[in-house]
């Protein structure tokens, strides 16, 4: 990470800017939570923290690896919302001059997404079960950085499964470092979150009251 900070507050006023909503899809397999589940508790097992039931090693480790593919796939296509969230939003500072030449670039609006999440979207996602989501974000745009088409568990190595997380928070990292931009907070801009099935839902309604 450089030393010199590649983001600065841009002064806005009181002006407020509603940005396109962020839209979630469905994005598990079936087996997906089962798989978590016991990723978990084989991790559980090999760190030798709950009794290992008389499976073996290899199978355990075989399981482990199941669980973090699993992850590594529902964060590819989070990221791949977000990151189409985000050329929306930049859409939208294309049309508007004042935002345009405020340097305000698509690492603002990754920011805006992991370290100055509205209060709302928060309160939506813990509603969800989403524990930490600002880790979810990161890690979920540093994954589709990386990836352009969902990976196979072929393609992806043990090393990278074990320890995808430390490489999808570098990833995010040098992503946002790649070029210097305007930092930008709720005070001026605003969204909604909706699972894709809600939104549907809403608009249906609008429709049917117009």
């Amino acid at each position: 990470m450089p030393e010199e900070s590649t983001h600065t507050p841009v002064p806005l006023g009181d002006e407020i800017w509603e940005l396109p909503p962020l839209i979630l899809h469905p994005f598990s397999k079936e087996s997906a939570p089962d798989q978590l589940l016991e990723g978990s508790r084989a991790a559980l097992m090999l760190a030798g923290f709950i009794p290992g039931e008389g499976e073996e090693p290899d199978e355990l480790r075989r399981k482990l690896l199941l669980s973090r593919f699993a992850e590594v796939r529902m964060l590819y296509f989070i990221g791949k919302d977000l990151t189409r969230w985000v050329g929306q939003c930049m859409d939208v500072v294309s049309r508007t001059e004042l935002l345009g030449s405020a340097g305000i670039r698509e690492q603002s609006f990754a920011m805006l997404l992991v370290s100055n999440t509205p209060e709302s979207v928060l309160q939506k996602l813990h509603q969800w079960g989403v524990a930490n989501p600002q880790s979810v974000f990161s890690r979920a745009l540093g994954i589709a950085a990386m990836f352009r088409e969902v990976p196979s568990l072929e393609q992806l190595s043990d090393r990278f499964l074990l320890y995808y997380h430390i490489f999808a928070d570098h990833l995010f990292v040098c992503t946002q470092n790649l070029a210097k931009f305007a930092e930008i907070t709720p005070a001026n801009f605003r969204f909604d979150l909706y699972a894709s099935a809600e939104y549907s839902r809403l608009l249906e309604r609008q429709w049917e009251e117009q």
